[in-house]
């Protein structure tokens, strides 16, 4: 009996990290298959210029608190990013030293928005919502023009 229970606490111990470790990563997960991207230490913004605008989160670990409430915020409206050719590539990992954390030089937690043209449009400090990214998005001229495209193309 008491092999038993030890054997029931272990496995308590050994599947509860394992739990939230898993948990920690279904946003990253789930996220990955609708444009969110993992970088790497050769991750260059050119692959993306004049077909996306890249939305860069850094932190300092998958566990920051604006790093996963940005990550939530992202995933609510898929059909935005979508919309708007946005693609998020995620850097966690300092060490890494990726080019993007060398280009880019975050300090902690950074939202940063990239243009089309592949010019920084916005650097924020804290996590954006979908909404506040759309509005900015929106008034670009790059946008503009293909808000209109999609108007005549309606009327065609």
């Amino acid at each position: 009996m008491a092999t038993q229970k030890q054997y029931l606490n272990f496995l308590k111990g050994f599947l509860f990290p394992i739990g939230v470790c898993l948990a920690n990563f279904t946003p990253i997960a789930n996220a990955t298959e609708n444009n969110f991207i993992k970088v790497d230490k050769n991750t260059d913004l050119e692959i993306y210029e004049w077909t996306h605008r890249p939305v860069v989160i850094f932190a300092n670990s998958d566990k920051d608190p604006n790093f996963i409430s940005q990550l939530e915020f992202l995933s609510k409206d898929i059909e935005a990013l979508q919309e708007r050719d946005i693609i998020v590539l995620i850097d966690t990992d300092p060490k890494l030293s990726s080019a993007l954390r060398k280009k880019l030089r975050p300090h902690g937690f950074a939202f940063v928005l990239i243009g089309k043209d592949g010019q920084v449009k916005l650097r924020k400090p804290s996590p954006w919502n979908i909404r506040e990214i759309a509005r900015v998005i929106d008034k670009m001229p790059i946008r503009q023009q293909e808000i209109a495209r999609k108007k005549q193309e309606k009327r065609d």
